[in-house]
């Protein structure tokens, strides 16, 4: 659904992206974090041009957005909505004429508008608040009229500028909830900005991990998870690095009840000591990583079955291939 190649974008000597490539699927949340100048907002708002690149291409649905002229860009527009952190609404207008604006400005007819203005705000859980002003709601209401005006004119995808950012944790909770919810019912492609590993645990099926302008690591969450090294698993489960050498991190994805550990002493001539480790609830499911000592006779033969078992299986001073580092 969303297709950039080769994004680089300059500011005078500044260089915000440095060759990026991104490939979001139809369908998707796909987060993008870093931390603050990273490039990650002005690779988002590369996405729609509103900033355009010094060089690469922008495709989304198939449409590529940085050989369209003026006026075939702000059609191709229409079709990518977009809601920011600090909510842009138009303090003048009532939250009805902060959804309204965009229809407007497309031609929509008035009673069509109306229409549709109130089963937006029904959607995005404000029905009956359309008289209000932005002042009268809290900041969870202004993101929620921030959602609605945003899916006005029906988008396929929908960009999010750290939309959660300056919400308090339990109002961030639901507003993932309402973004997952409409990425279900509405089949939105979702491209959300972010520095909250929480945001990227909570709601996203894959990530890119961005910073000084490139891109370091990007693919789906539970692939990274099981990648040994991967920098989002680290940070997911931040367990003392580097280890010392001989102790096993085990990583899995998946349903966290098979008790594999046990089954190993009761198999093998070990003895397993765990030193750490935790269980991570994330959009697509558990995963976890435990780190653990084993020592006896059959050590080797132990971690051939946790593979085996299909965990990920790492012993800190040796390689892939099991060879001293």
């Amino acid at each position: 659904m969303i297709q950039a190649s080769g994004l680089r974008k300059h500011y005078g000597e500044t260089v915000a992206l440095d060759g990026v490539d991104l490939h979001v699927r139809e369908g998707e949340i796909y987060g993008v974090l870093g931390q603050s100048g990273a490039g990650k907002s002005t690779l988002l708002r590369c996405v729609n041009l509103l900033e355009r690149p010094t060089a690469g291409t922008v495709a989304v649905a198939g449409q590529d957005l940085t050989a369209l002229g003026d006026g075939e860009l702000n059609r191709a527009r229409q079709r990518i909505g977009m809601i920011h952190q600090h909510f842009a609404l138009l303090s003048s207008r009532t939250v009805a004429g902060n959804v309204a604006f965009p229809l407007e400005v497309m031609g929509v007819p008035r009673a069509e508008r109306r229409r549709r203005v109130a089963e937006l705000l029904a959607l995005v859980g404000l029905d009956g608040r359309g008289k209000d002003r932005p002042h009268q709601l809290s900041g969870g209401q202004k993101q929620r009229v921030g959602i609605a005006r945003a899916l006005a004119g029906n988008p396929s995808v929908l960009l999010s500028d750290e939309a959660t950012s300056a919400l308090d944790p339990a109002t961030t909770q639901s507003i993932l909830a309402l973004l997952k919810r409409l990425n279900t019912e509405l089949g939105l492609t979702i491209l959300l900005i972010t520095h909250e590993m929480d945001v990227v645990k909570t709601v996203c099926d894959s990530v890119a991990i961005m910073s000084g302008g490139r891109i370091e690591e990007s693919g789906a969450v539970a692939d990274l998870i099981r990648t040994p090294g991967a920098r989002l698993t680290r940070e997911i489960f931040p367990l003392p690095e580097p280890a010392p050498p001989g102790v096993v991190t085990l990583t899995f994805t998946g349903d966290p009840g098979r008790p594999v550990v046990s089954e190993v002493v009761r198999k093998f001539d070990v003895d397993v000591s765990i030193l750490g480790g935790s269980i991570e609830e994330l959009a697509g499911g558990s995963a976890g990583r435990l780190r653990v000592a084993l020592d006896g006779a059959e050590t080797g033969a132990a971690l051939a079955y946790l593979r085996d078992c299909g965990l990920i299986v790492e012993v800190a001073g040796e390689t892939r291939e099991g060879r001293a580092a």
